[in-house]
């Protein structure tokens, strides 16, 4: 052990720091693992002193390259296309961070502190030092689609509603939220409540992000690379990461790391059912016109209006434009009929075609989306809206319109 690596294992052991902390060992690599509060002064103050002190050669902090994107450039969304982030299907994990943002910046309001300050001292002093920067948490959006995967189906309805909840909620933070805050991150504060009840969140959302950290160090920082790694983390993650550091390193960690960046696939039958849902309409029309013409018009008639009327419904509720509205009647039934393209794309096109976002709506996004009523006032905002509120609505059309037309034939035949 060199004098520089006394010095701080001295320093950590003292009292200097505000956080726990914990220095591991493999073969000639020192990983001093710093546990910060994210939503504390004092944890950025430990991290500014310890990367000054000039006694790390690289430093990992936790985050993922969308977070690092966003925090290094707040207005990353105003330098993407809206379009396309709809054609990705990518707009409700957009929604979901806004509403995430929002959250954080409630915290800020109430707490004085922005939360996330020491990955920002993180970012700005290895910068300064010219020292490698290592972003070893996993993606965000994958993180989610475990959690969802994850979760069974009749639970996952409760947990989106929570999410929302917790994130638009106008009501002032309560004081235990700011501390579990100070152990995790947002997401993790967010999900707290249900994961400390339930083994299927809480494997996605700590657990394995604990054991994916240690597999990324072991792939961009391995034993010898570096002589001394500077680690910070959530202080909820200390345990688990330092429970990891104790077993033998992996050969090939990027082989378990890919494995834990994949989502089940949905199943054969997930996949095939929006296509026969749409076989079973169709057929449904043909037994109609097969037994009395007056029957099959019928049928036709209730699935437009319907399917038509829940989608304008929905999109007049996120107040869409008229035109949008109109455009989302008369395209949600045929769009529920193929199931390549969904009512919510085609509201959401025509919506930024009348209603192009300005400069303004991005500039102000992140602070519009603190409070209920800016996520209607902002452009972007409520053409995200526009396009989750016309997917539900078709969606409800769907199943209620599908269910009519098999009552109305079961009752013809009777």
């Amino acid at each position: 052990m060199t004098d520089s690596q006394d010095s701080v294992t001295a320093r950590l052991q003292d009292g200097t720091f505000s956080g726990p902390h914990q220095v591991v060992e493999v073969g000639e690599t020192r990983y001093t693992l710093l546990g910060t509060a994210h939503v504390s002064a004092e944890s950025a103050d430990d991290v500014r002193r310890l990367i000054r002190s000039g006694e790390f050669d690289a430093v990992a902090i936790e985050l993922c390259d969308a977070r690092h994107h966003n925090l290094s450039n707040p207005d990353a969304l105003a330098q993407q296309d809206l379009f396309e982030i709809f054609r990705r299907g990518k707009a409700g994990m957009v929604a979901a961070n806004l509403a995430l943002g929002a959250f954080q910046q409630r915290v800020a309001e109430q707490s004085g502190i922005e939360p996330g300050a020491e990955m920002r001292a993180a970012l700005e002093e290895a910068r300064h030092h010219d020292l490698p920067l290592l972003l070893i948490d996993r993606d965000v959006g994958v993180t989610l689609k475990r959690i969802y995967s994850n979760v069974p189906w009749w639970q996952r309805m409760s947990l989106f509603t929570g999410l929302l909840g917790s994130v638009m909620s106008r009501q002032e933070i309560k004081p235990e939220e700011i501390e579990r805050l100070k152990e995790g991150d947002v997401l993790e504060s967010t999900f707290s409540e249900f994961a400390a009840e339930s083994e299927t969140l809480y494997t996605p959302l700590i657990s394995e992000r604990d054991r994916y950290m240690v597999l990324r160090l072991a792939e961009q920082a391995p034993p010898g690379r570096y002589r001394n790694v500077l680690v910070v983390i959530g202080a909820g993650h200390m345990k688990g990461m330092v429970e990891h550091f104790s077993a033998p390193l992996p050969a090939e960690p990027e082989v378990e790391r890919q494995r834990l960046e994949t989502t089940p696939p949905p199943s054969k039958l997930w996949r095939a059912l929006p296509w026969l849902i749409t076989a079973l309409v169709l057929i449904g029309f043909a037994i109609g016109f097969s037994r009395n013409t007056d029957l099959g018009w019928q049928l036709v008639v209730e699935w437009f209006l319907i399917n038509g009327l829940l989608s304008g419904l929905a999109t007049l509720i996120a107040l869409a434009h008229p035109i949008t509205v109109v455009a989302t009647m008369f395209a949600a039934p045929l769009t529920s009929l193929n199931p390549t393209i969904g009512a919510g794309f085609v509201a959401a096109g025509v919506e930024l075609w009348l209603r192009k976002p300005k400069v303004r709506d991005f500039s102000m996004l992140r602070h519009d989306v603190t409070e209920l009523k800016g996520w209607w006032r902002n452009r972007v905002s409520r053409t995200l809206l526009v396009f989750l509120f016309a997917t539900l609505g078709s969606a409800a059309g769907t199943w209620i319109a599908g269910f009519r037309i098999a009552g109305a034939l079961l009752g013809s035949t009777a």
